[in-house]
């Protein structure tokens, strides 16, 4: 088993939180942890995210670095639209392990905000931009009003063959509005896995295009979320890291 290269220290913790009552839950932590293993419990369908090395292939992560360095070589931003867990995981990684080293990512489609939307296409005066639009169905309001906006502004901005190159959709491998669109237009795509709610999906094609986009190590980053889940194979409390925190 790999040792991480963080550690807990429940000693800060006391006297508020003993050890004593982290161990007391260890039953439920057993229960919880079979029910996510095995299936069987509420949401069993969507468990694609459990195991790190399973939710993105080898061939997605070639196909999410090409598209990413293409972005990196015409734009000076990417505008990620999506809403919840699209865009909110790869927001974290990014501001938690960001660097200067590639253009930046900017968020859309969360909000109906007029006023946001204003702000965004003032920033965006005199940027290279491209866009990846993330949504499942492509019928979400805020992200479907959102792409619409930055779409005709990029094809204003670029004429319609250009903007084609510069917008990547992330959606359903077959069906849905957005993939459908996608097709007609020539949008370069990437899948969102049926089994991969929005809120577990940064590890997934979802987040990893804007974080390769944000200069961030693919292969570093998924190697050590694969660490860190064999780490958390055993279900002792005192342990495991991420079942102690929790």
């Amino acid at each position: 088993m790999p040792k991480l290269p963080i550690s807990i220290d429940y000693g800060y913790l006391a006297p508020d939180v003993v050890l004593d009552m982290v161990v007391a839950w260890q039953d439920q932590v057993d229960l919880a942890d079979e029910k996510v293993s095995s299936g069987g419990g509420l949401g069993e369908d969507f468990l694609g995210w459990v195991d790190p090395a399973e939710i993105v292939s080898e061939d997605e992560v070639k196909t999410i670095k090409s598209l990413a360095a293409r972005i990196r070589d015409n734009s000076d931003t990417l505008v990620s639209i999506g809403i919840g867990g699209s865009y909110l995981g790869a927001r974290a990684v990014i501001e938690a392990l960001g660097t200067d080293n590639g253009p930046e990512v900017v968020y859309a489609g969360n909000s109906i905000s007029a006023h946001d939307h204003a702000k965004l296409l003032k920033k965006l005066d005199g940027k290279r931009f491209s866009i990846n639009a993330i949504s499942k169905s492509g019928t979400t309001t805020e992200p479907a009003v959102a792409f619409r906006i930055f779409r005709d502004l990029l094809a204003q901005r670029v004429g319609k063959d250009e903007a084609r190159q510069r917008i990547v959709a992330t959606t359903d491998a077959e069906k849905g509005a957005l993939r459908k669109f996608a097709q007609q237009e020539g949008y370069a795509t990437l899948n969102i896995a049926d089994n991969v709610g929005g809120r577990y999906s940064v590890l997934s094609p979802v987040g990893l295009l804007p974080i390769a986009v944000a200069g961030i190590d693919l292969d570093a980053l998924l190697s050590g979320a694969r660490d860190v889940c064999a780490a958390c194979e055993h279900t002792d409390v005192t342990q495991n890291p991420v079942m102690f925190y929790a």
